[in-house]
């Protein structure tokens, strides 16, 4: 792996992925809707493209036959706020990022390496319960998980290699996300109460530079048609991050949780198993919670 091709490249997760792909040495084409990119750095191995990967007939006009081998894929439309739950863009989601499986085929790219989530399970679980009733909050994951199945079929047609890393909750400094971390340390900041529901379900974090090193191992030494769980190797009930942050960020404040049962699924400890992703990829995660929230406040206070 030494040249590659980054979709979504000027993103929160995918500016680090670059960063990380470049300072193992890797010649990075990464690729963009926006004119210039505003969190890439000029770097001597890095060439930044604007393109829009809904046009991938455009993309393999512009990009040069047989020279990269891999691609890895982030490009993805309402990943967080009220777009998630937007059906027809996350339906258009999955089907970008199989042309974006057949695109990279065509440019001679031996390997797709595509951004899912641990989502994808909890869909599964939720869906085919007997009597369930999955709220809308579902429709990204479900995005996902139908780009994952389509994606395998269509990789294993045309003979390329698919993997398939899945991200559990990546946060840290550079998100802007109303998501639960950035919301929760922005209440902080602002001296706001901190006010939860019995937090007793399972989750993880792993914080952003460990899910790009993840990233470039897992495009270097990940099997074909495998998935691999990114997370902190530290899962547990979401109470047990939410103290963590609490005596890190905000010593003096008291964390209040409710009586509020989680309705949702519940996914089972192993779900979140980063065994794989140690031991066929050589990963291992650097930065703990208390210190990855610790960077990420800091990172907010600047703004």
């Amino acid at each position: 792996m030494q040249k590659v091709i980054i979709t979504g490249a000027d993103g929160f997760v995918g500016s680090y992925t670059v960063e990380r792909f470049l300072s193992e040495g890797c010649e990075v084409l990464a690729l963009d809707m926006g004119e210039k990119p505003n969190r890439l750095k000029a770097a001597d191995k890095l060439k930044y493209m604007q393109c829009d990967i809904t046009d991938t007939e455009q993309m393999i006009k512009n990009i040069p036959e047989n020279y990269y081998d891999t691609f890895v894929h982030f490009a993805w439309a309402g990943s967080a706020g009220a777009a998630r739950v937007d059906y027809n863009l996350q339906m258009q989601n999955a089907l970008n990022t199989v042309e974006c499986v057949k695109a990279a085929k065509k440019m001679g790219c031996k390997r797709f390496v595509c951004a899912g989530s641990i989502m994808e399970y909890e869909v599964e679980a939720a869906v085919h319960k007997q009597g369930s009733h999955p709220g809308m909050g579902y429709i990204y994951g479900m995005g996902k998980h139908i780009a994952h199945c389509m994606c395998k079929s269509v990789a294993a047609d045309i003979d390329i290699e698919l993997v398939w890393p899945m991200i559990t909750n990546a946060y840290g400094a550079g998100e802007l996300s109303p998501r639960f971390v950035n919301t929760t340390l922005r209440k902080i900041i602002n001296g706001e109460p901190l006010q939860f529901t019995a937090a007793t379900q399972n989750y993880d974090f792993v914080y952003v530079s460990d899910v790009a090193k993840a990233f470039y191992l897992i495009a270097k030494n990940g099997k074909p048609f495998c998935e691999y769980m990114i997370g902190s190797g530290n899962a547990g009930p979401l109470k047990k991050f939410i103290l963590e942050m609490q005596r890190e960020c905000a010593p003096e404040a008291v964390p209040l949780f409710g009586d509020i049962p989680f309705t949702g699924t519940n996914m089972p400890l192993d779900t979140f198993d980063i065994s794989a992703a140690r031991d066929d990829c050589g990963f291992e995660p650097e930065v703990s919670f208390a210190q990855g929230t610790r960077m990420t406040m800091e990172w907010l206070k600047s703004l």
